[in-house]
């Protein structure tokens, strides 16, 4: 997107076509206005034309231009937060609340695929969190205690099963979750956003909100060469927020994250490494991640971004981290990289928040955007077309608080996984 390979690499490559659009112009009214197409605007824009309502779909580049279109595709549920310590953060009431919905979140996006046919490369087999030594090993068992209290349908792998369903005997154990799945994330956007078109929303893409205005008795959404009035206001930018509500963007820490693609591997590598076609992630501080596409590329990514030197530094380190793990996997090549953003709230919860009289939002979803952002746009629908009150939501509106330091706390992310790269792996 934008002539930048590095934005949405593999996934800009394979993904269907989205559906055709372009730019607002004149002044169009609507019973709601979404800004934002990733999941929860697009996933919001559909439930609430499932309904019969008007809606005005309006993104600033292109469909899942954000980070729907660049995350690894894992469709997982919860959040990184502990069941009990969110409960310990939110109150038992709301708490318990939010972890049942957020349990739900996969289960939601695998019916809206099969629902409307999305072709995104879904595989409903589970992910795999893998232990690194004993502090990992501690941490995955107790996830999974909390979890099966639960009745969550998650179990822990021993080593050797572990090695069995990576191809590496490089963990201690890992926590097999049932729920989960993978997709290819920019297809499932475009698909969402395919299905929302059919369903009769009005989709308008460079087309950048520049002002919000009160309007009688609803609201007027402006960009460059038009402007929609409507009742109501959904916000779906989160972490690509601009400057219409920059409290959004204060409020979180940019965390940068980048995948890498192989070519194609052998049929022996493929039928060792992942056979199962789980998608991963490890316990380390700066994590790993692993899974494959459905052409059998090895999509292998970590925290860090790929400009000022991160690109040659963070590509060496995945070769080397590769090497470790499967020392027979031999040279490999990769076809494409890029990177995105992920939105860090202070405590790694999202957020939802009443901007004004009839506009709101959920943001914040700390890496775990899939699951979340569908499961959240389709009660948001709900709760727009009158079927539920501000008191029914999963998660409480609250004011957003601005996190300090935000400049250097990115700048320490970005060159700290540098450094460590940089030095991962060597020995």
């Amino acid at each position: 997107m934008q002539n930048d390979p590095r934005s949405h690499g593999l996934w800009e490559r394979t993904a269907p076509a989205a559906p055709q659009s372009g730019p607002l112009t004149g002044d169009m009214s609507a019973d709601v206005v979404v800004i934002g197409a990733g999941y929860t605007g697009l996933s919001t824009a559909l439930h609430l034309a499932e309904r019969g309502k008007s809606v005005v779909l309006l993104e600033a580049v292109e469909v899942g231009f954000g980070g729907a279109g660049r995350n690894v595709g894992l469709v997982n549920a919860g959040m990184w937060v502990m069941p009990e310590a969110l409960c310990e953060t939110l109150g038992p009431v709301a708490g318990n609340r939010l972890i049942d919905f957020l349990g739900d979140g996969p289960r939601q996006v695998f019916e809206v695929i099969d629902r409307h046919a999305i072709a995104c490369e879904a595989e409903w087999q589970g992910t795999l969190h893998l232990a690194v030594g004993e502090k990992g090993l501690a941490e995955i068992r107790e996830r999974a205690r909390q979890w099966q209290s639960r009745g969550a349908p998650v179990e822990v792998l021993d080593a050797a099963e572990t090695a069995r369903r990576v191809g590496s005997t490089a963990y201690a154990g890992a926590l097999l979750d049932r729920r989960a799945g993978t997709i290819q994330p920019l297809a499932y956007a475009r698909g969402l956003a395919a299905a929302g078109v059919q369903q009769g929303v009005s989709l308008f893409t460079q087309s950048p909100v520049t002002a919000l205005r009160r309007s009688g008795a609803g609201w007027q959404a402006v960009t460059p060469k038009g402007s929609v009035t409507a009742q109501w206001v959904v916000i779906g930018t989160d972490a690509y927020t601009g400057h219409i509500f920059p409290q959004i963007r204060q409020e979180q820490v940019f965390l940068p994250y980048f995948n890498l693609a192989t070519t194609p591997l052998n049929a022996e590598m493929q039928a060792r490494i992942l056979p199962e076609r789980q998608g991963a992630w490890d316990t380390k501080e700066i994590l790993s991640s692993f899974r494959f596409d459905q052409a059998g590329r090895l999509v292998f990514g970590s925290v860090g971004a790929l400009r000022r030197g991160g690109a040659a530094v963070h590509r060496a380190w995945a070769r080397r981290e590769m090497a470790r793990l499967w020392p027979d996997l031999g040279p490999v090549r990769f076809e494409a990289e890029w990177y995105g953003q992920i939105g860090m709230t202070a405590d790694n919860l999202p957020r939802c928040h009443q901007l004004d009289e009839k506009i709101i939002t959920i943001c914040g979803y700390n890496g775990r955007g899939i699951a979340p952002g569908t499961a959240f746009g389709r009660f948001l629908a709900g709760h727009v077309a009158g079927e539920t009150e501000e008191a029914d939501l999963p998660l409480a509106p609250t004011p957003a608080q601005p996190i300090s330091a935000r400049p250097l706390r990115e700048a320490y992310y970005e060159f700290g996984a540098q450094v460590a790269h940089f030095t991962g792996s060597r020995f």
